[in-house]
């Protein structure tokens, strides 16, 4: 079974029925018809809204957004928002959501719940990948502590995953200034991961995820 995570840390427009979205938000007011906006944060920084029944439960809302992205290992996943106190909280997809949120657009998070026993296990490169940007998102604000030298590594295999390998002709010495992967970066740890991601020579992004996954097994109880 798989355990859950400790810290909850063109298109046409959807409904319940088709579950297609809409990638640009818009400002929209409170509408009292059948339908509700949900404006949801996915796990890339993108945003997407969808409109959907009043009385739909989280479930729905979900399946609908994993729809959205061809994402069928659905099961990992869930819902976050934010209550008046601005604590951050799993949505019951059991319940209704306007039981949990009421000002429109409702607004939620999508973030991995659940981690696989074995990140092995996982059967499709998209699952892999947004575990990935889970992880990304927990080292970068902290939510997954650990040292300078691990900061460094998984750092590395995350800039193999997304630019492959290292090329001195594409590359020069700033090619990471847009890459954050500390909540308190240094110079230092820029350069090491510039000198880690060059021993990646030769993974593909698919090969660079499980070593980053295992890695993140190591110094983490999430997947225990």
């Amino acid at each position: 079974m798989p355990e859950e995570q400790k810290s909850a840390g063109g298109q046409p427009e959807v409904t319940a029925e088709n579950g297609t979205g809409t990638n640009s938000p818009t400002k929209s007011p409170v509408s009292k018809g059948k339908t509700a906006l949900a404006r949801i944060t996915l796990l890339d920084g993108s945003v997407k809204d969808f409109h959907i029944d009043r009385k739909a439960k989280g479930q729905e809302l979900l399946d609908m957004i994993c729809q959205s992205m061809n994402l069928m290992e659905k099961d990992y996943f869930g819902l976050i928002y934010e209550d008046r106190h601005d604590t951050r909280n799993w949505l019951d997809l059991d319940k209704r959501i306007a039981k949990f949120v009421k000002n429109e657009p409702w607004k939620f998070n999508f973030e991995v719940k659940f981690y696989p026993p074995d990140p092995a296990q996982l059967q499709e490169d998209i699952t892999r990948y947004q575990l990935c940007l889970q992880i990304r998102n927990d080292i970068i604000t902290g939510r997954l502590p650990c040292s300078f030298v691990t900061h460094a590594l998984l750092g590395s295999y995350l800039v193999q995953s997304e630019v492959g390998d290292y090329d001195p002709d594409e590359h020069g010495r700033t090619y990471l200034k847009d890459f954050k992967f500390a909540p308190n970066q240094t110079p230092e740890l820029v350069e090491k991961v510039m000198d880690l991601h060059k021993t990646h020579k030769g993974q593909t992004p698919a090969e660079a995820e499980p070593p980053l996954s295992r890695e993140c097994k190591k110094i983490s109880n999430v997947w225990s």
